[in-house]
């Protein structure tokens, strides 16, 4: 316990990325100055505005799941099973030994949207009566959390955010808050988008919130950089293993950092464009550094939500300077993962909770890629296009902003006995 309070300790991890089919190659593109961008295979996009994606090339569920499975399943609800798989494997938990114990807490920004599209074109095309049984559970939102529960056995609390872009770091945070509560010992959480669909790229396409630098993928999403045109979609599960700490002891697992602060706020401000005066984001973070009791002194690193806008970037590089101070935030790198990954909507908090570990972790934080010219309107140390090392990094803040309003901000510290 400390502060009166259990502490909540990371002890497993498991991702498929743009990067890589698990974490450790995703985290090792990543410093690498590598990214997933590329012509989409997913269908025939030749016709559409954007031709290019951030999508899961290597990824085959049939290496995780029977194939019978996957026909019941959306790609959003296979990707985060074998997201949890992983995580499962990798911190050594007997699940079915203490299932009740044991919960589930997994987000997505927007679910099954090719069997969304798949259950329309049936209907319109074939007629009511040939509609798949299995449409709607292939749909709903809440299908990624149900399967990872089905499948690895989970019987404790199960839950599943659906807050945009901020999800899956409001799922880490609901998590924090069921062990704190002490209604579960382990909760696995993350988030979870497959949205690289007929329907996503031309949704997006048309509200102009997507690059259009079709004769050069991947150069267009550059977080934070003056020519920044729009985001690039991307697909990706991740899942973090979250434990109470003693509970974690008690079975010797490893440990690769803690949860130490969480903070949510709304901005009441427009449906897609974020809050013009800051105040609220920048309220999500210093909820969150109260949270962990530290101060903006304190804080080593911030992976930003950065997602290629030209209204986001600029819009969050105020937030950070209310949060923590002009001053303060001009010494604290800043870096945005987005630039390599692209956005993955409802999955961007869990995969960047990863990176922001393995960076404390590890005493290394990853590039902005693709930055090369300055604007006057962002103008933090983004870390331009090449990993850097940094001493006694004790503390990394993640920021997660969504359309309509949804912020959330995690502070992770570095573990040491």
């Amino acid at each position: 316990m400390q502060n009166g309070r259990a502490r909540i300790v990371i002890t497993g991890i498991g991702a498929v990325t743009p990067l890589g089919m698990d974490a450790e190659s995703s985290w090792q593109s990543l410093i690498a100055g590598g990214h997933g961008a590329g012509p989409i295979t997913n269908f025939d996009a030749s016709q559409y505005l954007v031709h290019f994606a951030c999508e899961l090339k290597e990824f085959d569920p049939t290496e995780w799941m029977p194939r019978k499975m996957t026909r019941r399943m959306d790609r959003f609800a296979q990707m985060v099973v074998a997201a949890a798989r992983q995580a499962e494997a990798d911190s050594g938990l007997d699940i079915a030994k203490e299932s009740a114990r044991i919960g589930a807490s997994v987000a997505t920004g927007i679910g099954g949207l090719q069997s969304y599209q798949d259950c329309y074109d049936t209907l319109r095309e074939r007629g009511p009566t040939r509609v798949n049984p299995f449409s709607i559970p292939a749909i709903i939102p809440n299908m990624g959390a149900a399967w990872v529960s089905m499948e690895l056995g989970t019987k404790g609390p199960l839950t599943s955010q659906c807050t945009a872009c901020a999800a899956s770091n409001m799922a880490i945070g609901d998590g924090v808050d069921a062990i704190r509560l002490g209604r579960a010992d382990v909760m696995l959480c993350g988030g979870t988008e497959a949205s690289v669909t007929e329907i996503g790229i031309a949704g997006f396409s048309a509200m102009r919130a997507l690059s259009r630098r079709n004769e050069a993928p991947e150069k267009a999403s550059r977080p934070f950089d003056a020519g920044r045109d729009g985001f690039v979609m991307g697909e990706a599960a991740a899942i973090l293993v979250l434990e109470e700490l003693e509970h974690a002891r008690a079975r010797g697992a490893k440990i690769y950092g803690e949860v130490v602060g969480y903070g949510i706020s709304s901005d009441a401000a427009h449906i897609t464009e974020p809050d013009p005066t800051g105040e609220n984001p920048a309220r999500a973070m210093t909820m969150a550094m109260k949270d962990a009791g530290i101060t903006p002194e304190d804080i080593g690193y911030i992976n930003a939500h950065g997602t290629s806008t030209p209204l986001g970037d600029a819009s969050e590089t105020r937030v950070i300077k209310l949060a923590l101070g002009d001053e303060r935030a001009r010494e604290i790198p800043v870096s945005s993962t987005k630039g390599a990954t692209g956005h993955t909507l409802g999955a961007s908090g869990a995969v960047e909770a990863i990176f922001t570990t393995f960076a404390i972790q590890r005493g290394i934080v990853p590039p902005t890629i693709n930055y090369e010219e300055p604007d006057p309107e962002c103008d933090l140390d983004y870390i331009p296009n090449d990993a850097r090392e940094v001493e006694d990094l004790r503390f990394g803040m993640s920021n997660s902003f969504g359309f309509g309003g949804h912020n959330a901000s995690i502070v992770i510290a570095r573990w040491d006995e």
